[in-house]
């Protein structure tokens, strides 16, 4: 299943400054969601 998000055009901007060689915004939402995951999931482990 496919969804649109639509992004205003000031965020597309900063995030396409962040694009790394022929990376499009899709692999790039999915690379901080990644990180997000990674980092929450740290957060629950701690003490």
């Amino acid at each position: 299943m496919t969804r649109t998000i639509e992004l205003d055009d000031d965020l597309a901007e900063r995030m396409e400054s962040h694009l790394e060689d022929d990376e499009t915004l899709e692999e790039f939402i999915a690379e901080l969601v990644a990180i997000y995951e990674q980092e929450g999931r740290f957060l629950q482990e701690g003490p």
